[in-house]
């Protein structure tokens, strides 16, 4: 048989099943780790290693698993119903007689396996180029809950025994079937025809295809690293295999030229890009889509969910933001909290125990510690003084409040919006603002002091005599 180019195949991704034992209404494939889908991890495996297209058996929370593959891939996948689950084998068949044109190689792989290198999925395929089948084999300490892989006397594969149907002798083997495979095209749909259910779970098994194989000629294995092909099935293999993820981030990220403090503890997610040259603190959490530019340093404990961190820019420790950009050479916190469609300018600053909101902050601006600024437009070179509040909901809108450069507001001030103070005005400490501040003019609202002399003695004596039984 003339060789099939490796460079040209398919991939069958199964992923119908329910995961009851993840003990969740959520379909088990969408379950996430490092801000992605179990199956995306898998798909994005075989589009790294060269398919020319994948398709994705769904069966179980149909709607929402293609509403993912969607939203991550677009044209690249196609999905194909399993109807009812009667098994892996039934599940390739849906997928082969769903596309009849299907030809040369075909990779299929379990959608709940999302650590499996596409490294490990070329090689697979670049070894079994000439073979009706080939498939990864693993060594497991503890088999419990795989198929066995059984060999003839000349060590070549024979056949997979799934647990369930093993004897006593074969549930002691310790090497096992990750579920990757490669197949001819020709071959498996031939097979798949002659899959029976005459097994404990009363299915069709797609490791009965590795017999047929066998029996027609060898089976090519190569050997995989179990802690890069386990499935998720519980609680418990979500939060491995994400550790093992959220590791291998950190240091391909370390690798790159990022300064990472602790690679255990940095959360990262996978559509994040944190360039060489940045620097990130113990128990960071980068969600979403971040970006951290070259110089930023983001310092422990801070959570940030697609926020932008503009180059040299300085997040102090446990500063939460989201939707947000943080300007170059800005600094943010400690203890700050940036609230979505936030944007600080260059060279800007929000002081600790501060909140914004929906809030610019021009260049070289300030928010000192313990204010609130929501719905605020800040020009350039104004300063906040602690504890100053936007006041921007009146129970039925939201109002804007509009500070042009050079405002300078003094402590425990209060914006009552709709209001705008112009260039260069000041606002005296503890003004309540009602209406429009001039350029240059001085707001004040405060009630004159009195003090009233002497009155603090005789008022320590009152309480006192008030105290005596």
């Amino acid at each position: 048989m003339a060789s099939e180019s490796p460079h040209r195949w398919n991939a069958i991704i199964l992923a119908a099943g329910e995961g009851a034992r993840m003990k969740s209404n959520r379909p088990k494939v969408l379950h996430e780790i490092a801000g992605r889908a179990l199956v995306t991890w898998v798909v994005q495996a075989a589009l790294d290693a060269g398919a020319d297209r994948c398709l994705v058996v769904v069966g179980h929370g149909r709607d929402d698993v293609e509403r993912e593959l969607e939203a991550s891939f677009a044209e690249k996948v196609e999905t194909v119903l399993q109807p009812e689950q009667r098994g892996t084998g039934d599940a390739v068949r849906c997928a082969m007689e769903a596309h009849p044109d299907l030809a040369g190689r075909l990779a299929v792989l379990y959608g709940d396996c999302p650590l499996i290198p596409a490294s490990l999925l070329t090689r697979l395929l670049e070894r079994s180029a000439d073979a009706d089948c080939g498939l990864v084999t693993a060594m497991l300490a503890d088999p419990h809950g795989y198929g066995r892989i059984i060999r003839k006397a000349s060590g070549e594969v024979q056949r997979i025994v799934e647990e369930r149907d093993c004897s006593n002798a074969e549930r002691a083997i310790e090497e096992v079937n990750p579920g990757l495979y490669a197949f001819r095209a020709a071959f498996l749909r031939d097979s798949i025809r002659r899959l029976s259910p005459d097994n404990a779970q009363g299915q069709l098994y797609l490791t009965d295809v590795v017999e047929l194989a066998a029996a027609a000629g060898a089976v090519v294995d190569i050997e995989g690293d179990m802690s890069e092909l386990t499935g998720v099935n519980t609680q418990r293999d979500l939060s491995l295999a994400a550790a093992a993820r959220r590791r291998a981030v950190a240091e391909e990220l370390a690798r790159k030229g990022v300064a990472i403090v602790d690679l255990d503890s940095v959360y990262v997610d996978a559509a994040c890009e944190v360039e060489p040259g940045a620097s990130l603190g113990a128990n960071v959490h980068l969600r979403g889509r971040c970006v951290v530019r070259a110089g930023a340093a983001i310092d422990v404990g801070c959570v940030l969910t697609d926020v932008v961190v503009e180059k040299d820019a300085k997040v102090l420790p446990y500063t939460v933001a989201t939707d947000s950009t943080i300007g170059e050479g800005a600094q943010v916190g400690p203890f700050s909290h940036l609230r979505p469609s936030t944007t600080l300018g260059p060279r800007s600053k929000v002081g600790n125990f501060s909140e914004t909101k929906k809030t610019s902050l021009g260049e070289g601006s300030k928010v000192n510690h313990l204010s609130y600024v929501g719905d605020g437009v800040i020009g350039r070179r104004v300063n906040i003084g602690a504890g100053t509040i936007f006041c921007n909901y009146d129970g039925e809108k939201k109002h804007t409040t509009t500070l042009e450069d050079d405002v300078f507001v003094g402590s425990d001030s209060q914006f009552v919006a709709p209001v705008t103070v112009k260039k260069g005005a000041y606002v005296a400490s503890g003004t309540t603002v009602t209406r429009d501040v001039p350029e240059d003019a001085l707001a004040l609202s405060r009630t004159k002091q009195e003090n009233k002399e002497g009155y603090a003695a005789r008022l320590r004596a009152r309480l006192r005599k008030r105290k005596k039984p």
